[in-house]
Order: C-alpha cells, then sequence, then structure tokens
C-alpha cells in the first residue's frame, strides 16, 4: 500500500486545503500527519512544542509519517518540518512527493501573523522566511511533481497535481 500523493511544503503552502480537494478529485482518503500527532497525544500541535518540546514533537511526527506511508493509500499531507528527519526523506524515496511551492507573502497572508504556530512565535514573518529558506532545497529535491500556489486557487492548483501525476 501507498499513498497516491504525499504533500510537502511550508506552512501556508495550502497542503490540507489542497489534500481534501485533491483527495475529492481522485476518490481518495485524506490524512494529515500533523491530525495523527494531535490524536495521539490529546493535544493540539503547538502545546505539544511548549509543554513537551520540539524534540519530543519531531519524534513523534517522524512516527506518524512512518506509520501513514505504511497505512494510507488516499492524499497524505505532510506538517512543514516532517522532511528534516533523515529517516523521513529516506522513506519518501519513490513515492509520489508533491511541493507545494509558496512565496513569502502569499505564506504571510494564508498563515497570518498572530499565528499559533510554534515555530513562528518571535517575528513571524522573519521566521518564516528563515524557515522557507532552509527547507526550500530539501522540499525540491524531494519532489516528484512541483506546483506553485501563489495567486492560485485551490482548484487550479489541484488541477495542475492531477496532470503532474499522470505517467
Amino acid at each position: 500500500m501507498s499513498p497516491r500523493a504525499v504533500l510537502i511544503g511550508p506552512p501556508g503552502s495550502g497542503k490540507t486545503t489542497v489534500g481534501r480537494l485533491l483527495a475529492d478529485r481522485l476518490g481518495a482518503s485524506f490524512r494529515d500527519t500533523d491530525a495523527d500527532v494531535e490524536a495521539t497525544v490529546g493535544k493540539p500541535v503547538g502545546d505539544i512544542f511548549v509543554e513537551d518540546g520540539e524534540e519530543r514533537f519531531r519524534a513523534l511526527e517522524a512516527q506518524a509519517v512512518r506509520l501513514a506511508l505504511a497505512e494510507h493509500d488516499g492524499v497524505l499531507s505532510l506538517g512543514g518540518g516532517a522532511i528534516l528527519d533523515e529517516a523521513t526523506r529516506a522513506l519518501l524515496a519513490g513515492h509520489a512527493v508533491v511541493y507545494l511551492e509558496v512565496g513569502l507573502s502569499q505564506a504571510v497572508q494564508r498563515v497570518g501573523l498572530a499565528s499559533a504556530r510554534p515555530l513562528l512565535v518571535l517575528n513571524p514573518r522573519s521566521q518564516l522566511k528563515k524557515l522557507m529558506d532552509a527547507r526550500r532545497p530539501i522540499y525540491e529535491g524531494l519532489a516528484a511533481v512541483v506546483v506553485a500556489t501563489d495567486e492560485r486557487k485551490p482548484d487550479e492548483v489541484v488541477d495542475e497535481i492531477v496532470k503532474g501525476l499522470q505517467p
């Protein structure tokens, strides 16, 4: 069993919104590893970061990704930082990985500066830029399909993903 598509990208790239639409379009189910982590621990990702630390969250995230890649045959959305784990990157090899690319200004608009996202607490715009710059080469290296999301409706992004996934 293997996911039909695995969506990666920074916060604000549209992984959840586009993922749900893509799953509907493909007649498949949608799964989000951040939601899996929250369900396992019983609290929001932001609380896990604050109360248990980023290291604990990353361990839970890696486990959630490993399980989802083994069990899920629909559309899978990974948390923005899941690709930082070397074992996760290795597991993604051979999967239909879709990188949802987003520019800083669009990401800021979508995430909002009063964000509950734990890595964006102090100076969110600057933090988001650093995070995006550092992760971009990893996202690009893992992707079988790259789709720009700036100034596009989710349905347009899904159309491009579907075309990109065709053999």
